[in-house]
């Protein structure tokens, strides 16, 4: 209760400094809402959502509702490396802009080769005026991985033909927080699969600061969002797992929340993809997926407005958000435990909640990756 009571007040007196700052933004998101037929009780229930996502207390909803009106006064940053633009058309596809969406068109946006008009020379002033206007005060947003061989050589970016490596160095220097927006930053994504002959790493591995890894190809826009705000109210990082993962969105395995984790319990497992097990739901992971290995809220958030995620879709999940999953993970559509966990794989056929328990289940990629961790410690 302490805590919460001195992380309430952190964040109180964090909003009221941003309150004296002036807006950027010429609209209010009060008239932005208005616009777009949003209500103030839609907003407050997206606020309710916001901080249960969070992990808070519900007072703290009123904290989430003023940091969304003052985010404007947070410049952010959004740099482009390596990448498909998967992670920005999570948070800005939608035909009707949701609230996340609007919440992220009223931060300062200072820089998004996506989806700002300026391009070319001018571009390239924004965000020379940016870095310097905002230094120490502007969050750092990368999407994609930065490819380091030959000096960086693989990726040029701009019309001064800076290097990705560069650029990243220069903005993480001035920058108060650095976010790694989905798995390619995070950890290099598909760009470092093997051979990777661009070098590709993520942004935590090329510069000396610590970086909040949103992994997920792509992230859900919550995840994206809920990492914002809670910059935006506390001007400091949330709690943090092994990988640099906010352990509000990665603290849970995607298999413990799964929708089909009853029928694995009862040993009912799909055996082909047009079996009629598939056809009644029944558990993935003989055909493939990485969910008890992998750490995500793909399940409770889900995608396209929380109306599905993969596993719901049908198929089995692939274990985007950890490291190295694209080698690690493969082959997608057959089971992992031999490579991980001998005897996961033996007992499939007969699974069940007696059979394997917290002894085999229990202990994933993330827990066994967290064994090795403690025992190079020691």
């Amino acid at each position: 209760m302490d805590t919460h009571a001195a992380l309430f007040e952190q964040g109180r007196l964090r909003l009221d400094a941003l309150r004296q700052l002036p807006p950027r933004q010429q609209e209010s998101l009060k008239d932005k809402m208005l616009d777009h037929g949003v209500t103030r009780r839609e907003f407050l229930q997206w606020s309710a959502s916001v901080t249960a996502l969070l992990a808070l207390p519900l007072p703290f909803s009123s904290l989430v509702a003023e940091a969304a009106e003052l985010a404007d006064r947070v410049p952010l940053v959004w740099l482009h490396m390596a990448e498909c633009t998967g992670c920005s058309e999570s948070l800005t596809r939608a035909d009707t802009p949701d609230l996340d969406t609007l919440i992220f068109d009223h931060i300062s946006l200072e820089y998004h080769e996506t989806l700002m008009a300026a391009a070319g020379w001018q571009a390239e002033e924004n965000l020379e005026h940016a870095l310097s206007k905002f230094h120490g005060n502007y969050l750092l947003a990368v999407e994609g991985a930065v490819p380091t061989a030959n000096n960086g050589a693989f990726l040029t970016v701009g019309c001064k033909g800076k290097t990705g490596l560069a650029l990243v160095k220069e903005a993480a220097a001035g920058a108060a927080a650095i976010i790694s927006v989905g798995t390619c930053s995070s950890f290099g994504g598909v760009q470092a699969a093997a051979p990777n002959p661009t070098g590709a790493k993520g942004v935590h591995e090329v510069i000396d600061r610590t970086v909040i890894n949103l992994g997920g190809c792509p992230p859900s826009e919550k995840n994206i969002v809920g990492t914002l705000m809670y910059f935006v109210m506390f001007g400091r990082l949330p709690a943090l797992d092994m990988f640099n993962r906010p352990k509000w969105a990665y603290g849970a395995r995607v298999h413990d929340n799964c929708e089909r984790r009853g029928h694995f319990d009862s040993g009912e497992f799909v055996e082909e993809f047009s079996d009629n097990n598939a056809k009644d739901g029944y558990c993935l992971y003989k055909v493939g997926c990485k969910g008890p290995y992998t750490y995500n809220n793909c399940p409770t958030e889900r995608f396209n407005g929380h109306v599905s995620w993969p596993v719901l879709a049908g198929h089995g999940c692939i274990g985007c958000s950890e490291p190295n999953f694209w080698d690690d993970m493969a082959d997608f559509e057959k089971p992992l435990g031999r490579q991980l966990l001998h005897g996961l794989d033996a007992s499939a056929d007969t699974v069940g909640a007696v059979i394997i328990g917290a002894a085999v289940i229990g202990i994933g990629a993330h827990a066994v990756a967290s064994l090795f961790a403690h025992s190079k410690e020691d």
